[in-house]
């Protein structure tokens, strides 16, 4: 019998008409993609939830009547349907995202034909990505996950590592990445090796990511500049739209980053951070791959794991989307793979343990 691809329902919720049907056709323009309806507010998108029970809802964030966010906190206890940002305000999109949406996408000023085709292939992979993800419930989930998870640490303060042969952990994440980066960074001990992580994430992103995860961590968060030389307890997030890679000089270890072309489709690319770091610190490297779309960071972790590197998989149970660190596993990158919440444990046993090479 002939496979039946399954088609994707789709709720547009805007409150600019022309906007409205301008995603739908852009989304119509895949035929796996059928757009079951279309809101001009969250009271209207609520009643056509409860009737049509959508794959996935698309929603902008400056709304009337009810902003994206607090409609979104409303909705998802109720119907934990997966919802795409697509909105032109960065700071109320990351708020929202923070709230349980599963992705965002800017929208664009449509200034050439280019823009118009970028920005219309980058909603429509992001809608089939988030038909297939797990939807949280809402932030105390985290919460929970975090807190069980957690090690006692001190205030915030730099710590000297111990006598390990570690110098480093990498880390990279994508879609769901920015829960479980804080899952896992809320939980790891000041006296960890420095931290460098790609999230895929746009420019103004990663910086007010960074800085909402420096206040609620114990760690040094900060987004990275380039030449920024890595201390212990410290965690540099590779900015939006640069690459970041990991060097080496005669004082100690430091950060290049740079613009650059995509890699596996990303700039960032986790890919591009982690096969510098297997060249850089070899078996001194921890690596993490974690709940994300595609590919990116596998081809990389595998360079690691071959160079002496302890590499960790976030598994599928507890990934939001299980796409790189499933990539990851299957060309053998991954030493060992782990739920979410012992991750951070796994890493500092590994680092606490290990004698100096």
């Amino acid at each position: 019998m002939e496979n039946i691809k399954k088609t994707i329902r789709v709720l547009i919720v805007d409150d600019s008409i022309l906007f409205r049907e301008t995603l739908a056709k852009f989304l119509s323009s895949e035929p796996s993609i059928e757009i079951v309806g279309k809101a001009g507010d969250p009271y209207e998108a609520r009643d056509l939830i409860v009737k049509l029970r959508p794959d996935v809802l698309t929603l902008d964030v400056e709304m009337p009547k009810m902003n994206g966010i607090q409609f979104l906190r409303k909705l998802l206890p109720q119907y934990p349907v997966p919802v795409v940002i697509v909105s032109s305000a960065p700071i109320a999109a990351f708020d929202v995202l923070d709230a349980g949406a599963v992705d965002y996408v800017r929208k664009a000023q449509f200034k050439s034909q280019a823009e118009l085709k970028g920005f219309a292939e980058e909603l429509i992979q992001k809608v089939m990505t988030a038909s297939t993800a797990k939807v949280r419930q809402s932030r105390l989930e985290t919460q929970k996950v975090s807190t069980a998870a957690a090690i006692p640490v001190p205030a915030k303060q730099v710590a000297a590592v111990g006598n390990s042969q570690y110098k480093v952990i990498a880390m990279g994440a994508s879609t769901g990445g920015t829960d479980a980066l804080q899952v896992v960074l809320t939980a790891m001990p000041t006296d960890c090796p420095p931290i460098v992580i790609v999230q895929h994430m746009p420019p103004v992103f990663t910086k007010m990511f960074a800085q909402r995860l420096n206040g609620i961590c114990a760690l040094q968060i900060k987004e990275a500049e380039n030449g920024d030389r890595l201390q212990p307890g410290c965690v540099y997030l590779a900015p939006g739209d640069f690459h970041m890679e990991l060097k080496k000089d005669s004082v100690g270890l430091f950060v290049r980053v740079h613009h650059g072309e995509k890699v596996s489709g990303h700039c960032p690319s986790v890919d591009v951070l982690f096969q510098s770091v297997a060249e850089t610190a070899g078996a001194s490297a921890i690596g993490v791959i974690m709940t994300g779309m595609g590919a990116d960071g596998a081809n990389g972790l595998l360079k690691m794991h071959e160079k002496g590197a302890y590499t960790i998989g976030q598994n599928k149970e507890t990934c939001v989307v299980y796409g790189m660190p499933s990539v990851a596993y299957e060309k053998g990158a991954c030493t060992i793979q782990a739920p979410l919440d012992v991750i951070a444990g796994m890493v500092t046993k590994q680092y606490r343990n290990a004698k100096r090479v």
